[in-house]
This record gives C-alpha cells, structure tokens and sequence, in this order.
C-alpha cells in the first residue's frame, strides 16, 4: 500500500482497526476431530452376543433332521421370458439329490409359462393336481376353509416358492386348498403328464424315484427333528421304549470371515503435524468405524453367513398387504419364543409407523442407552440402514432370538489377537517403505451363526412406498 492509501471497509468507509483476516494468522483455532457420515448406530453389534471362538470356526451341533428340498427356487429372465434353472430343480421333495444334469435340463424344458393377473384363481380347491408350480414371480395366497365355513388363509407365498409338488409322486393328488393371486404373477408349471413321459425315457430318474419310495417314513417331531420314543400317561408294568437322540452327521461349521484394509500414514505428516490432534490416532479411528461399517454389512448380506441368507425357508412370511403391518409382526412374532430384537431399515419402521397412526395405535418406547427405541409387544424396534431396498422399493423386516443359552443367533469373534486394540480387531505395524510411508494392517475376524433355524426370522417383501 503505498503512503496516502488508506484500508477501506466494505462500505468505502476508512478501516479504523486490524481485519479479523489477519487477527487468524495470529490465533490458535479450535477444531473439531474429523467426521464421517458414513458411522451409523450399528445395533446390530451392539446387541449380538458374541462368541470367542478358538482356532477360527464354530460348529453348530443338532438333532438328526429328516429334511427335504423346501428352499427357493433361482429363474433367469430374457425379456418377458422366464426359464427355471435346472439344478434348482433339485430344491422339490421328489428330486432332491437327484444329480442327473441332462435330465434335469429336459425338465426344466417342460416348463410352461403362465401369467396371472391380480385375483386369478391358479388352483383350485378338490380339483385334481395336474403338475407342479414354481413362483417365479408375484405373490399368490394359499386359501382354505376355515372352522366356520369361510375363507381362510393358509399362507402367502412370494418369488421363488412352489407348490403342488405333490402331483410328481401321487397321480391321484388333488388340491388341498385353493391359490389365488394376489398380485400380478409369472408361472411355470412342470405337467404331471410331462414329468411321466420323461422318467419312462430316463432309467435314472426311475431308480431316484423307486428309491424314494422305498424309504420308510421316519417318525419326527413337528420340526423335523428324529423323534424321541417316550412313554406317559401308562399305569402297571407297562413296556417303556428304548430311545436315543440321534445327531447329525455333518454339522455346520462357520469359518470367522475377515475384512482388512492398509493404512498408510507419511512420516513426514506423523512427525510435523501431530499438534493438538494426533494424525495417526484420527487416521486409525476413522478406518476402524469404516471396518466396523462393513463388518455389520457383512452379518446381514453376506451369502454364507448373512442373516438374511441363512433365514430358513419356513421362517419367512409375506406380509398381507405389501405395508408392513401390526398383523404381520404379530405373525412374524409368533414364529420364535423369546424374541429379542427387530432389526429394520429405517424407512421399513416410518411405513409401519404410518399402519399404526392408521389404527391410531401408539408405539411403546425404551431407552437403549440414551435412545428411545420403539417397540412392538415389548420387542425393540431397531434401525438398520445395512438392509437392502430393491429398486421395487421393498426390504425385509428381521426378527431374532439371540444367545447361546436360548439357541438363539450369536456372533462370532476371536479374541486376544496379537496388537488387538478391540476383541478379534488388531492393528499391526507393517513397517516404513522407501518413500518414507508408515503402513499397519488393520484386520477384523467375525461371522454369525443362527444355533436352531426358528431363532432367525424375515418379513420379507415390505412396502414401504405406501402413504394411503
């Protein structure tokens, strides 16, 4: 500024004392530790109990189980073409461990495609069964007739299920309940008759068959599970029956699966610019709460381990009428003892809200430490933004029975880690490389295993698009 000139304020008026721009080249600021957006409540590892595991796996012991294929069947679409995948053939009772690729491509083959519209009867009721029907898409409603003479609804059941599978080993089968579609729906239907022609050509399908039939029927409890020869209620000198409680042969194991990352920090930064907050200290929290971000991720989507890949088939329900409803978690409720948690997308908890102030109802809430946390028959309701939506605008609703004591969902961990800073989460040093770049591994173990099947279930299909 040469002699004469005078500062000017924003106004034109002469500057009379120091600008705040220069007073900072002066001062000491005061910050904040960096933030993320991406940390989130993660209740899910806040409200699993975890498992220590030694030497990296967890094998779940049961009861010998007489299972049969009841899982989901897999489609492939092309345009408004739909085609069973044939190995997923095996997923029916009647070729379950049925291996033969070509005969199961035949089948596969054989399957017609149908479309139904909303309100469609597909089967109905006493009429003979004339083949299998696999849901490749859609939701359908089984219907009865209930104890007073009027419809009853048996079940809904939604992409991937099947029914009238009966029709393959019984030609006299007929339709026990009738199924109707409740929304618009995509169908296969493998004919009886198309099934016949294909094992009379096929010698191995015939023997699958034979021996199928061949196999005494076991006697089990209402959950599969080989029964136990008990005598009550006798009097005298009765014969009491021998038992034993058979278990199974391959039990599942779960592997503790691994998420890791490379920290690299420069020394130069380590070394000058520590003051007040220590850059390596920040660098390593944030990575952490990332890992940690992934790790919950991981127990809910991973396909090995996931809780909503390792929900048994009888364990998921439909909801009634797309939204989630008061009656739907009463039903999803009633399929465990002692349920603990809910666990739902946040969006997934506002549609049932909007159900509830439809009926005028009023959710409890708890404090979970320092949160109110709505709950439904006294289950807390908590959020979980790791549960996927689909581009339909759908996701699921998780229920869970936790711990070992009460068979329930448990996570799993090693702990005492060599550099652990948290149960089974190490931080390792891994050295300076020629550019002067500090590295540490950070490494985190874990998995989760659901000990019985009815301690894990999902309300699947949830609207959560509807406001009316």
């Amino acid at each position: 500024m040469s002699v004469g000139e005078e500062l000017r304020t924003d106004q034109g008026k002469p500057q009379q004392s120091l600008g705040t721009a220069a007073a900072r080249n002066l001062a000491t600021t005061t910050k904040s530790v960096p933030q993320m957006q991406e940390i989130s409540s993660r209740w899910l590892l806040r409200m699993l109990p975890w498992v220590d595991v030694q030497g990296g796996t967890y094998r779940v012991n049961r009861r010998l189980t007489y299972a049969v294929g009841d899982g989901r069947i897999t489609f492939v679409k092309t345009g408004g073409q739909v085609e069973v995948i044939p190995a997923e053939l095996g997923e029916l009772p009647a070729l379950r461990s049925y291996e033969d690729e070509e005969v199961l491509a035949e089948l596969a083959r054989r399957c017609r495609q149908r479309d139904f519209a909303p309100g469609e009867v597909i089967a109905d009721f006493g009429n003979r069964n004339d083949g299998v029907h696999l849901l490749a898409h859609g939701r359908v409603e089984k219907i009865g007739t209930g104890p007073y003479g009027d419809d009853s609804v048996l079940g809904v059941l939604a992409d991937g299920s099947y029914f009238g599978d009966q029709a393959l080993v019984d030609p006299d089968a007929i339709w026990e309940y009738t199924v109707r579609a409740d929304t618009a729906s995509t169908v296969l239907i493998l004919s009886r008759q198309d099934f016949e022609q294909i094992a009379e050509r096929s010698q191995s399908l015939r023997d699958h068959l034979a021996q199928l039939r061949s196999i005494p029927e076991q006697r089990t409890n209402k959950y599969g599970e080989k029964a136990v020869d008990l005598a009550a209620g006798h009097s005298g000198e009765a014969d009491i029956p021998h038992t034993f409680v058979d278990y199974e042969a391959r039990p599942r194991e779960y592997e503790l699966s691994i998420a890791q990352t490379v920290l690299r920090v420069h020394s130069r930064v380590a070394d000058l610019y520590n003051q007040p907050m220590n850059q390596t200290e920040q660098q390593l929290r944030l990575t952490v709460e990332a890992l940690k971000e992934r790790q919950e991720h991981e127990l809910i989507n991973n396909p090995e381990f996931g809780l909503l890949s390792n929900c048994e088939y009888d364990q998921r329900i439909q909801p009634h009428d797309g939204a989630p409803s008061p009656d739907d978690m009463d039903e999803l409720l009633s399929r465990r003892r002692g349920t603990k948690l809910f666990l739902a997308h946040p969006r997934a908890i506002a549609a049932f809200g909007r159900e509830l102030n439809k009926r005028g109802l009023v959710p409890e809430t708890i404090d979970m430490g320092g949160n109110r946390i709505p709950t439904w028959r006294g289950v807390p309701l908590f959020p979980c933004g790791k549960i996927p939506i689909s581009e339909a605008r759908t996701t699921s609703i998780i229920a869970m029975r936790t711990g070992e004591d009460e068979q329930g969902v448990i996570g799993l961990r090693q702990s005492g880690l060599p550099d652990e800073i948290e149960p089974s989460l190490s931080v390792r040093f891994m050295g300076i490389n020629e550019q002067a770049i500090i590295k540490y591994l950070v490494t985190a173990y874990y998995s989760a295993a659901v000990l019985v099947p009815d301690a894990l279930g999902v309300l699947e299909n949830v609207e959560i698009g509807r406001w009316r």
